[in-house]
């Protein structure tokens, strides 16, 4: 078993598991703006105008997509030339989530257009294999990697000295777990309940960890891991200075912290045309 990426105390957040792996996760202090990108100065007009053609039909299907339903929009890059390639990057910039999937091996990034999402992935080899751009909440490999490697029940975790909440709390996260995702989460504060170091440290080893971990920038961080108890995720919200304030366990598919919302993807269909005008 790995490592728990998740300190068993109030630690800071530079404990997420494998960040050199992931170019676009950096941690910032203090809060995400929006900017809106800067046009190109030295693109050569070949280059421009093929990155505006592919935005532009980006932007189309995207208008046209049901966003939030189980439909999937994923456009694929390939096809782009490099300078076009970079010049569409550039474009679309960062957003405040990203994420690394151990299984399969993909790394995740949400531009600075929320409900746009740039999707890698690669082979045993590290060789990249998928190079496309996601549209929707969040990419749909994040609830399906975090449910191929959950399972229904947990082995029996032994107890330990110290160890007084965490068996019942493992019990009723299993309980909700069983249910399935509801419309509105299952969510165990751990840093409002009588809980022991000893009863955190247990219930990590208990849950153990999963393939998913992502990262949330706004005010603050927020780090989210799956866990391998089918549909719950372990959820930590640190301060601008890097200090663990809220520690949680969450039941559901995905936690809304992660997700685009409706609304601001209508406001990214905006804004992504505006700046498509600037060309």
């Amino acid at each position: 078993m790995k490592a728990f990426p998740i300190p068993v105390v109030a630690a800071g957040a530079g404990a997420f598991a494998d960040d050199e792996a992931l170019d676009f996760i950096r941690l910032p202090q203090g809060m995400s703006t929006f900017q809106m990108p800067r046009t190109p100065e030295a693109a050569d007009p070949a280059s421009l105008a093929e990155a505006r053609v592919f935005l532009r039909r980006l932007l189309d299907r995207a208008r046209e997509h049901r966003f939030g339903t189980e439909t999937v929009l994923q456009v694929d890059v390939a096809g782009l030339s490099a300078r076009a390639l970079a010049l569409v990057n550039e474009a679309l910039g960062e957003g405040e989530v990203a994420a690394i999937i151990d299984e399969p091996s993909v790394r995740l990034q949400e531009t600075g257009f929320p409900g746009f999402w740039r999707v890698h992935t690669f082979d045993d080899a590290g060789a990249l294999t998928t190079d496309a751009i996601e549209v929707g909440p969040v990419p749909t490999v994040v609830p399906e990697a975090a449910l191929l490697g959950s399972r229904c029940r947990m082995p029996k975790h032994p107890l330990a000295p110290g160890v007084i909440n965490a068996p019942s709390l493992l019990t009723e996260l299993a309980d909700a777990s069983a249910r399935g995702p509801q419309p509105q989460a299952h969510v165990v504060n751990l840093t409002l309940l009588p809980v022991t170091p000893e009863d955190i440290a247990w219930l990590v080893g208990a849950l153990e960890v999963g393939p998913v971990t992502l990262l949330s920038r706004g005010y603050g961080n927020c780090r989210i891991t799956s866990t391998r108890l089918r549909h719950t995720w372990w959820v930590q919200y640190f301060n601008s200075m890097d200090h663990l304030i809220l520690n949680t366990i969450e039941v559901a598919a995905v936690p809304e912290v992660a997700l685009a919302a409706p609304e601001d993807f209508a406001d990214s269909l905006e804004r992504l045309d505006e700046w498509l005008a600037t060309l």
